[in-house]
């Protein structure tokens, strides 16, 4: 029951990363990722969820349905709850599974690094993660850079990778644990109490 090859984890608050993500990691990832799977790449991907959808349960069902989480990793990504549920999801369904151990490395978390390494928790430098730091450009004039060619190099290894990890996936099951962060307290009050 699988529908999402791939849940794409990123901090959606910023400038940068999310444009990164939106402008060119996510349609190259997807077109790439296409060439080296015998069906349809699917990837849960946040801009494509209709306005109005209840947000919380939206990516829930999808992070249950997704056989990898590819992390978009950043210091400000280990700061987020959101973030941090969707990684301890995917590694408690590692624990599960008895996947990313010394006796079965692979795992099911991908993790990729946009910016600045040097602040992720230690639980993230246990895991090897691709460094994308040299292409992490958010403009859309990146793509017509030299650079992007190299880009588009290091993400046909992200593709290939992937392809490997979806085919090794676990069989799905109903009850795969999923993290959500309790949602905000409503502001305080502005207007003095009397």
């Amino acid at each position: 029951m699988y529908e999402y090859d791939v849940f794409l984890s990123y901090r959606r608050k910023g400038g940068t990363v999310p444009a990164w993500v939106r402008t060119h990691f996510h349609p190259r990832l997807a077109e790439l990722l296409d060439d080296y799977l015998d069906h349809e790449a699917k990837i849960f991907f946040d801009d494509q969820v209709p306005a109005g959808t209840a947000w919380p349960l939206e990516v829930r069902n999808a992070l249950q349905r997704a056989k990898v989480l590819v992390a978009v990793c950043s210091p400000k990504y280990f700061s987020s709850e959101w973030c941090l549920a969707e990684w301890h999801s995917m590694a408690r369904r590692e624990e599960l599974t008895g996947l990313a151990t010394p006796e079965r490395p692979q795992g099911l978390i991908y993790p990729v690094i946009f910016c600045d390494s040097e602040n992720f928790p230690k639980y993230a430098h246990e895991r090897r993660m691709l460094d994308l730091k040299r292409w992490n450009q958010p403009y859309q004039q990146f793509q017509d850079s030299p650079a992007y060619l190299d880009f588009h190099r290091n993400l046909q290894v992200v593709a290939t990778e992937l392809a490997g990890l979806i085919a090794h996936a676990p069989e799905w099951r109903p009850d795969w644990p999923v993290e959500t962060p309790l949602p905000d307290p409503p502001p305080t009050s502005r207007l003095p109490r009397f």
